[in-house]
């Protein structure tokens, strides 16, 4: 299998990273996220993850993306205003934009290890926090009817970011489900903070009933993409489905949870809306779920001892408030300066950026990123060649292509538009 980066050369990267970025956002750490990917796929020896560890870079990996995030909010907006900002090529703001998805990408690889979350040392708070704003916003954009609808390729900014912000929104879910499966191993601040400070539980009951990954039954996102649901597989739990249901069993039946956990008369009403989703067919795909529908079932007629209020000095997260605060009166002068000095760069600097992409992105490397075969656009079974045009959609057979083309069109034209515009603002077409 090829790699993207050599044990020494991983080390290196992860030995270098940064909290800020004096240069630029490092290519490397995409690089990072890729070969983390690739050797947990094929189940090597992941040493991207023991670096992070043994380097203690988990933290710094953790402020490097709630960094971006505070970026988004605060300095992006402004830049999308200023009338006289008109770059050459967006694709470097779109660049940052997508690093807060490259970093959540690493963490939620690297964070399904226990010594992972124990090396995250205090940045676990702010880490539990960040999933937190995600999962809250993605609950209740689907209340809304807000989730991003449209799997196409778009020229505005605002629309990849919105369409980006759902991605990580769902693997933020995967990385608090894999801090409730080590919980026992964390501090009492992050089981407190969980459970009190942002109830988690409720949280998920949410994720439960409005199941934003679905479009009713026709639809799912699986695997980064919009996909259409077989009849056979209608019933059939995703990846997401099952990962709010393990950390619901997590939170409500570990010992250390429950004797935590206020079932306070609004939190018992919530949970036991459970009951209603906790079909046999669900159990039947995760038989663990039977423990959650009996402890439901009890819960009913019992009402369980309250917490004790100990006396315990609680930590606090630290890393958005601490950027938040130091910069509060500098938003605009951020934007301004990065306009003129980070995104407005020369044509020789474009060129140099797009080089080292092209060496990031090497494709027979990002064939084994893909952890199932590709799927045909239009049926869902395995695809056996691609598009000629866009090189991005895979179909079974020409029957299958002929029939789907006119969903595809739209989103093919974009796509080679978009590959030709960028060929053209870097002066690397041949």
């Amino acid at each position: 299998m090829d790699s993207v980066l050599l044990l020494g050369e991983a080390e290196g990267y992860i030995q270098s990273l940064e909290k800020m970025y004096t240069d630029g956002i490092p290519s490397y750490i995409e690089k990072l996220n890729m070969q983390a990917i690739l050797n947990a796929s094929a189940n090597q020896e992941e040493f991207i993850k023991d670096h992070f560890v043994s380097l203690g870079k988990i933290p710094t990996l953790v402020h490097a993306m709630i960094l971006t995030e505070v970026w988004k909010h605060k300095v992006f907006p402004i830049i999308c205003k200023l009338q006289d900002f008109k770059p050459k090529s967006t694709f470097l703001l779109y660049m940052v934009i997508h690093h807060e998805a490259t970093i959540i990408n690493l963490l939620e690889t690297i964070m399904y290890h226990k010594e992972s979350s124990e090396a995250a040392c205090d940045s676990v708070l702010d880490l539990l926090d960040y999933c937190h704003r995600k999962l809250t916003l993605l609950a209740g954009r689907s209340v809304s009817g807000q989730i991003p609808t449209e799997d196409r390729i778009t020229h505005d900014l605002q629309r990849q970011s919105d369409m980006l912000e759902f991605e990580i929104s769902v693997k933020a879910l995967s990385v608090l489900c894999y801090i409730t499966d080590h919980i026992e191993s964390l501090s009492l601040s992050v089981l407190s903070r969980m459970l009190c400070t942002h109830n988690m539980p409720c949280v998920l009951v949410q994720l439960v009933k409005n199941c934003p990954w679905n479009r009713g039954t026709l639809e799912k996102y699986t695997e980064g993409k919009w996909r259409t649901v077989r009849p056979e597989d209608q019933l059939k739990l995703s990846k997401h489905d099952g990962q709010v249901w393990m950390a619901l069993l997590n939170l409500l039946l570990k010992p250390d949870c429950q004797r935590k956990y206020d079932f306070n008369s609004f939190n018992k009403t919530q949970l036991l809306k459970l009951r209603g989703f906790l079909t046999d067919v669900v159990i039947d795909q995760l038989p663990n779920l039977l423990d959650l529908r009996h402890f439901l079932s009890q819960l009913t007629v019992t009402d369980p001892a309250a917490p004790k209020k100990d006396l315990i000095l609680e930590q606090v997260p630290e890393i958005w408030n601490n950027i938040v605060t130091e910069n509060s009166s500098k938003w605009k002068a951020i934007a301004k300066y990065q306009v003129t000095h980070v995104f407005n760069p020369s044509e020789s600097e474009l060129r140099e950026q797009a080089s080292r992409l092209a060496q990031t992105y090497n494709l027979d490397v990002m064939e084994n990123l893909i952890p199932d075969k590709p799927k045909c656009g239009d049926c869902g079974r395995v695809g056996a060649k691609r598009c000629s045009r866009c090189q991005g959609e895979w179909y079974c057979n020409r029957e299958c292509q002929v029939k789907h083309w006119p969903k595809h069109k739209p989103a093919c034209k974009l796509m080679a538009e978009a590959i030709e515009k960028l060929q053209e603002e870097l002066n690397i077409s041949s």
